[in-house]
């Protein structure tokens, strides 16, 4: 049985959104229960949480394993942390009848959490990989439709600013057409929330038999982008009701980004530094 593999400590339910593909039946019931009785289930042993859902004790166990918790005990603290303390609204819907005000909280505080998941769950070493291809390739290009096609675009003006010339394809045809023409020296990053997309895979499994280096931005740790890639930069956001494209996602995304392009411009800082400076000064005269 595959665990949930986290370098940090990721929120119970930012380990129950990347696990929620691969459980089985009874412990998506036990998942339902926990989620009917979040309050009450801190006091209740594993036998009769196994009694209540209908399942069996060695099926709540299974289910804390594989969402990386020593146990039983272990899963309920921190179950608790996020339950029991108020942060807990963020993982709320936005409901009918709610106000101008409570949207705002609302909307603020799931922003603000999925960049703390994501923190928590994107691999240091999965960057490290994605930072030192991205340094060597000959051609960096960004993949992303819809809402993911705005954080491509975003990565190349970022990249661009600092000297570096890359290419961001928001059209399917493109995409394919420009992966077709890569190489092994070359780098595409797709970016799916998801990690479902048909024409962000199709493009990314053209660039493969390329033979360029593949890296995914993704909310799904077993999705099919990840099967595909080589590097996985993993985000951690819930879309709820109303926000099925919600900005936390994009917020997540965008971070990624930041801390991509941030560690390869720290790796030769003079030299990009100087290259900031000069396509900042040529924009001056452009500004009132």
């Amino acid at each position: 049985m595959a665990e949930l593999n986290v370098n940090a400590n990721p929120g119970y339910f930012a380990r129950l959104n990347m696990a929620m593909p691969k459980l089985r039946d009874s412990e998506k019931k036990i998942v339902e229960f926990i989620e009917n009785n979040q309050e009450e289930i801190i006091h209740l042993s594993i036998t009769e949480v196994a009694e209540r859902s209908e399942t069996s004790e060695s099926s709540v166990v299974r289910l804390c394993k594989r969402l990386g918790y020593k146990g039983f005990q272990d899963m309920k603290i921190n179950l608790a942390k996020e339950v029991i303390e108020p942060v807990k609204q963020i993982h709320e819907v936005i409901e009918k009848g709610d106000n101008v005000k409570l949207i705002k909280k609302k909307v603020f505080q799931s922003n603000i959490q999925a960049l703390y998941d994501s923190s928590e769950v994107c691999d240091d070493e999965q960057l490290e990989k994605a930072v030192e291809v991205i340094k060597n390739a000959r051609t960096l290009e960004f993949y992303g439709t819809g809402g993911s096609g705005t954080v491509a675009l975003d990565a190349q003006h970022k990249l661009l600013k600092l000297g570096i010339k890359s290419f961001a394809y928001i059209d399917s045809t493109l995409q394919a057409m420009s992966a077709s023409m890569l190489t092994k020296d070359d780098v595409v990053i797709g970016i799916s929330h998801t990690g479902s997309n048909r024409e962000v895979l199709n493009s990314m499994k053209i660039a493969k038999d390329a033979g360029a280096t593949l890296i995914c931005i993704t909310n799904s740790s077993k999705s099919p982008i990840t099967t595909i890639s080589d590097i996985v930069l993993q985000t951690a956001s819930n879309e709820t009701l109303f926000r099925t494209d919600a900005i936390a996602s994009r917020i997540a995304q965008l971070t990624i980004i930041d801390i991509l392009v941030a560690s390869v411009a720290n790796a030769k800082y003079e030299f990009y530094y100087e290259n900031l400076q000069k396509t900042r000064r040529s924009t001056t005269d452009k500004k009132m």
